[in-house]
This record gives structure tokens, C-alpha cells and sequence, in this order.
């Protein structure tokens, strides 16, 4: 570690607090849909900081156990930045007991640590304290801090969120699963198909010709369909097949599950097309009728050349030693809400690893460096048009 970035990195009490304040999260389970206790747990964290928080009444549209929560921090001058993390984990396979080991936080039983997204959590949280210090100078700009339900079931929290409240116009949220520097320039259009194939019930071994096998329709469809990594931007997935009643009953139904993702919306609709078209088509040979249900999850976005978001998030990078790389990225986050309804906000990298897995894991070095980066956005918001 250089010197000059060795400054910039939070002091050894501050440092301290992140590591104990993110083991704290980790051990509230909040799975989309029960993010109550880790919504009462922050609230209580920063209003014992003197912080006003506002909860929306989100909870119900966005299928979660509490609602956003905002926390602004007024500046010295007027300008407003937007900072962003989601309160919500995947399910898990096992209780989280987060453990230091070799420098690195991982859960001691076999399942998710949840640092997606709480990592960036905890560095909200340690920001937000530092800043409410006593005698603490308030920042140049405004900082409102939100934290996000149900994100990991399509954005829904975001979604619901009213971005006319916010005095900021441009924003980040820290939920890329990849090295320090990177900024999502692109994120996806994602597609969900869920496809209902209706065969006809018939003993399997007294009449099977008088069935219609709505699993063999299914197989076939599967067989047919684009799967996988179509081109750099564009990928598709079958990941749920379900049907079926017993081994020895010709299958009447049988659901499968999928989804399409990509960059450019041409190439998402040609894939959608050549899916439906592949789906259709089984049913029809098997004899079988097929009902489809397509849903939007979230709509992808391109970053303009030149954006203030890009130029401050450059900046910030710059002066803790990483150089700002533009990526296209093959998930999406709360930024892909918030950019559809008119707030500048961009995904940046926070060094998470194998998210969504039982090895999930942030080094301590890290979990440090993506504080270092809320506070170095915060000092860099002052420089440019933020």
C-alpha cells in the first residue's frame, strides 16, 4: 500500500467501529421480506447519532419487511449526493456467524456472510457517524444516505421509492461483486418468463398414448432455446423446471422459469422472440397448450459520455490509488431504478466476492476501501458539479 493511499483510508478507531459494525449486520438475518430487524437496527444506530431517519411506506408494494430509509446530513454549501445500499440478502442455507480469518470476513457455517450488500451497509453507517461527530465540520455537500428493501427480488424497494423526494441528482450505489475502480457504464434489460405447458394426464403404463406429456414438451423447449452467454451483453437462463404428480402419470403440467438479459434492447427482444418462439413450438408438437407469462424486471441503462456521476467517481477512485475502469455489467442493481425514473445514479465496485454463494467473502482490506470511498466521494462531491 502506497503511502499517499494509505492516508486516505480510514484511521485505526474508525476502522475498528467498521469491522465491529458490519459483523453486527451480518448477524441480522434479513432475507427479502424480513429486512425489519436490520431496518430497527440502523435506525437506532444513527439516531442515536442525532439523525433523523424516514421510513417510506414501501414495505407492502415492494413485498418487504420495512421501508427505505432516509437519513440526510445537510453540507455547508447546497449541493445534495446520493448514497445507496440495500438492507436485503438472498435466502439463506444456514445462520450467519461472520468470522475474521486470514484478513478476510466470511460466515463460519455454510452459507452467505450477506456483505451483498452489507458491506456497503456498514460504510453508510461509519460515514454517518463520522460525519455527526461532535464538533465534526459538515461536509461541502448535502449527503443523503438511503438504504433499500427487497432489492434482490427485482429492485421492488427502489422501485417504490419516490425519487422526487431527493435533493440530490446524481448518485452511486456500491453493489458490484468486482475490484475496486470498476464503474458500471452499462447494466441490463432484464426479462423473466415464467411458461405454463398444459399436456393431458394418462396411466403410464395401461394408456400412455392417450397422454400428453407436458414434461417431454418442456425438454424439448429447453433443448431449443438460447442459453447461457449468447455475446459479451446478452445472456439467457432456464432455472427452474417443475411438473409432474407421479412416476407413473403421464404428466399433465409442467412450469419452467427463465430469463433473458442484455445490454441492447434489439438483441433482448430477438432472444425473447426466438424463446417464446422455441416454447411455442414444443407445445404445439406435443400437442400440448402453453400459457406465458413476461415480465420487465428492470429496464437496462447506458452512461452518457461526460456524466458528473462518472467524473466524481473517477476522481474519488483516483486519489485512493485506483484507476476508474468503465464496464458493462451483467446484473442489475438499484441503480437501474432509479436512472428509469430520472436520477443520475451508477453501480460502483465494492470488492465482494462470490456473492450469492455459500463462500461469500470481503477481505478486512476491502471492507476498509469501500468506506474510503464514501468518504472520498463525499470530499470529492466538492470539487465537481455533483
Amino acid at each position: 500500500m502506497t503511502a499517499a493511499r494509505s492516508a486516505t483510508l480510514p484511521g485505526p478507531d474508525a476502522r475498528a467501529r467498521l469491522h465491529d459494525t458490519f459483523a453486527a449486520l451480518c448477524r441480522i438475518e434479513s432475507p427479502t421480506g424480513h429486512e425489519r430487524a436490520c431496518a430497527d437496527w440502523i435506525v437506532r444506530e444513527l439516531t442515536a447519532l442525532g439523525l433523523r431517519v424516514i421510513e417510506d411506506g414501501a414495505a407492502t408494494a415492494a413485498g418487504a419487511g420495512a421501508g427505505n430509509l432516509l437519513v440526510r446530513i445537510p453540507g455547508a454549501g447546497p449541493g445534495w449526493l446520493l448514497l445507496c445500499a440495500h438492507m436485503d440478502t438472498v435466502p439463506l442455507t444456514a445462520p450467519v456467524e461472520p468470522v475474521l480469518r486470514e484478513g478476510v470476513w466470511e460466515n463460519a457455517n455454510a452459507g452467505i456472510l450477506g456483505a451483498d450488500n452489507k458491506a456497503a451497509v456498514a460504510a453508510l453507517v461509519e460515514l454517518a457517524r463520522e460525519l455527526s461527530q461532535p464538533g465534526a465540520a459538515p461536509p461541502a455537500s448535502g449527503i443523503e444516505l438511503l438504504f433499500t428493501v427487497s432489492e434482490e427480488t427485482g429492485l421492488n424497494g427502489a422501485k417504490a421509492f419516490d425519487v422526487a423526494s431527493l435533493a440530490s441528482r446524481v448518485g452511486f450505489v456500491f453493489d458490484q461483486a468486482s475490484p475496486f475502480g470498476e464503474i458500471v457504464a452499462a447494466s441490463p434489460t432484464h426479462v423473466g418468463i415464467v411458461a405454463r405447458i398444459r399436456g393431458r394426464a394418462a396411466h403410464a403404463g395401461l394408456a400412455p398414448q392417450d397422454g400428453r406429456s407436458a414434461i417431454a414438451a418442456a425438454a424439448r423447449a429447453i433443448a431449443a432455446m438460447p442459453q447461457g452467454r449468447l455475446d459479451a451483453d446478452t445472456t439467457a437462463n432456464v432455472g427452474v423446471i417443475a411438473g409432474g404428480t407421479a412416476y407413473n402419470v403421464v404428466p399433465a403440467l409442467c412450469t419452467l422459469e427463465a430469463e433473458v438479459r442484455g445490454v441492447e434492447q434489439g438483441r433482448v427482444d430477438a432472444v425473447l422472440t426466438e424463446t417464446i418462439d422455441a416454447l411455442q413450438e414444443a407445445a404445439d408438437v406435443a400437442e400440448c397448450d402453453l400459457d406465458l407469462e413476461i415480465q420487465q424486471k428492470f429496464a437496462g441503462y447506458r452512461v452518457r459520455p461526460g456524466e458528473p456521476g462518472v467524473e466524481l467517481a473517477g476522481r474519488a477512485l483516483r486519489s485512493l490509488g485506483h484507476e476508474p475502469r468503465l464496464v458493462h455489467s451483467g446484473v442489475g442493481t438499484d441503480a437501474n431504478a432509479f436512472r428509469a425514473a430520472g436520477l443520475q445514479c451508477i453501480s460502483l465496485a465494492n470488492a465482494t466476492e462470490h456473492p450469492h454463494e455459500p463462500g461469500e467473502c470481503v477481505s478486512a482490506d476491502a471492507l476498509e476501501t469501500g468506506l474510503a470511498l464514501a468518504q472520498a466521494l463525499v470530499r470529492e462531491a466538492a470539487v465537481g458539479s455533483a
